[in-house]
C-alpha cells in the first residue's frame, strides 16, 4: 500500500469512491432515495476545476493505492471555518475509502499522510467535520488524536437537515 499525491487522470476514480462510500457509509443516517441518486459523474466538471487551483504547498488531495487500484483519498488544506487562522489551522477535508478497503489499514495510513502534509504544510492544529450521527467515523477520528471541541453546524441544502460537529486535534 501506498500513499501519495494524486493526479489529475485520477478525479473519476476518486468520485467513484466518494460516492461509494457515502452510499454505504451513510445508509440508514441520510434518506435512501437521496444516496440511490448519487452519481460520480455529477460535479465532476467541478472537481477538475477544484484540482487546477489547488494550493499543493498548503493541503492537495492524497491517494491510498494497493497497487494500481485507488483505496482511498484525502482532501487536506488550510481551514474554510470563518472561526480559525487559516494560518494556523489546517483542516482534513474529506476522507474516504472504497467500502471493500474498510479494516485493512488504509484508513490510518492515510489520515497520517494528511496529518503529515497539514504539519509540514506549517499548520498548528487539524480539524475536521463529521456528520453527527456517524458513530464509525467518529470512533475512528477519536483514534487518530481528533476530539469534538463544541462547534456545531447545520446543512438544510439538499431538503433534509444535517448536523455535523468539528473535531480538532493538534499537529505534531
Amino acid at each position: 500500500m501506498e500513499v501519495r499525491l494524486a493526479c489529475r487522470a485520477e478525479l473519476r476514480r476518486i468520485a467513484e469512491i466518494h460516492v461509494r462510500s457515502w452510499q454505504a457509509v451513510y445508509k440508514g443516517l441520510l434518506p435512501q432515495d437521496f444516496l440511490d441518486a448519487l452519481d460520480p459523474a455529477d460535479g465532476l466538471d467541478r472537481r477538475e476545476q477544484a484540482f487546477a487551483v489547488i494550493d499543493w504547498h498548503s493541503g492537495g488531495i492524497l491517494v491510498a493505492a494497493d497497487g494500481d487500484e485507488l483505496c482511498g483519498f484525502a482532501n487536506v488544506g488550510p481551514t474554510r471555518d470563518d472561526d480559525a487562522d487559516e494560518s494556523q489551522v489546517g483542516e482534513v477535508r474529506a476522507i474516504y475509502l472504497a467500502p471493500d478497503a474498510w479494516g485493512q489499514g488504509f484508513g490510518r495510513e492515510l489520515m497520517a499522510a494528511a496529518l503529515e502534509r497539514l504539519a509540514h504544510a506549517g499548520f498548528a492544529q487539524a480539524t475536521l467535520w463529521v456528520l453527527d450521527t456517524n458513530a464509525r467515523a467518529r470512533r475512528f477520528y477519536e483514534a487518530a488524536g481528533f476530539q469534538p471541541d463544541g462547534s456545531a453546524k447545520y446543512d438544510d441544502t439538499r431538503g433534509f437537515r444535517l448536523c455535523e460537529i468539528r473535531y480538532r486535534r493538534t499537529l505534531p
